[in-house]
């Protein structure tokens, strides 16, 4: 079998490779943005021709949620939504299934309960419109296609929240945090896990919310990533950190439908205390 990889160097990417490359008996090709530009449709056309994979996970985005909404906005929209096009209709003619990697984003946060992979979309910002519009190139061309929409993700590679607060607590003796938005953290690994779950275990195409278990504002993501840290976190209104990109929040996502496919997701606490124990292993 042969698996396809965008976005090979990205925060997740780079999981997804090493989790196919390190237990699986697969033909991998991890393709990073230098090895394949997804807003090439010629380029894109002609590397899914000759690799002909049974598989391809895309994992391949544009990110910079703020640049987004200007400076980064054509760009944007050219990976988010042309890439994904190309990726899929190229995908569609080799006849390979499709795992695609969405955003919270995509809800506009209003809602007080948890959001289901049915309800209905509402993007507040440019890199959730851009998103959204991927899903549905995706679908256009591969009606069977997996999407998986995901929120708050970190990982040992990459920018991150986590990362980031531990920068903070070195420099600064005190730290404001937003703790009005509410979502849930997710790791890269056990993402990587689902994707992986999906192509193994025959998991029927369609829109799934993935996570770690249990909700959080950024509040109190932050006083677990600093709880072992001599540093005081300082709980704040979002109205103190003015962003260009609206954020949603409340952006909980059900993962009932990932659970009723017999996946075990763990609490995003375990996940974070697992993704400490990697990070200290890699510094030696």
């Amino acid at each position: 079998m042969k698996i396809l990889i965008t976005g090979a160097n990205g925060q997740l990417g780079k999981d997804v490779v090493s989790l196919l490359e390190e237990t699986t008996p697969y033909e991998i090709y991890p393709l990073t943005k230098h090895d394949l530009d997804i807003s090439d449709e010629i380029a894109v056309n002609k590397m899914v021709q000759e690799i002909q994979p049974n598989w391809i996970l895309h994992c391949a985005a544009y990110t910079k949620v703020e640049d987004a909404e200007d400076n980064g906005n054509i760009l944007n929209w050219k990976i988010n939504k042309e890439g994904s096009a190309y990726i899929s209709s190229s995908g569609n003619n080799v006849h390979a299934n499709l795992i695609y990697i969405s955003t919270d984003y995509v809800f506009d946060g209003t809602k007080k309960g948890q959001y289901n992979t049915s309800d209905k979309t509402n993007p507040i910002n440019q890199y959730g419109a851009a998103k959204r519009a991927g899903e549905e190139e995706i679908v256009k061309y591969t009606p069977n296609a997996h999407i998986i929409r995901t929120s708050w993700v970190f990982g040992e590679y990459g920018h991150n929240f986590v990362y980031t607060m531990l920068n903070l607590a070195k420099k600064l003796d005190t730290l404001k945090v937003v703790n009005d938005q509410y979502g849930r953290p997710t790791y890269t690994k056990d993402l990587a896990a689902f994707m992986l779950y999906i192509i193994e275990n025959n998991i029927p195409g369609g829109i799934y919310h993935f996570s770690n278990e249990d909700t959080a504002t950024w509040y109190d993501f932050a006083k677990e990533i600093l709880k072992n840290e001599r540093v005081n976190i300082i709980p704040v209104d979002s109205s103190e950190f003015p962003q260009k990109a609206k954020r949603p929040q409340h952006s909980v996502m059900s993962l009932d439908k990932v659970k009723d496919t017999g996946f075990s997701i763990p609490t995003w606490k375990n996940a974070l205390d697992r993704f400490m124990k990697n990070m200290a292993k890699m510094k030696g």
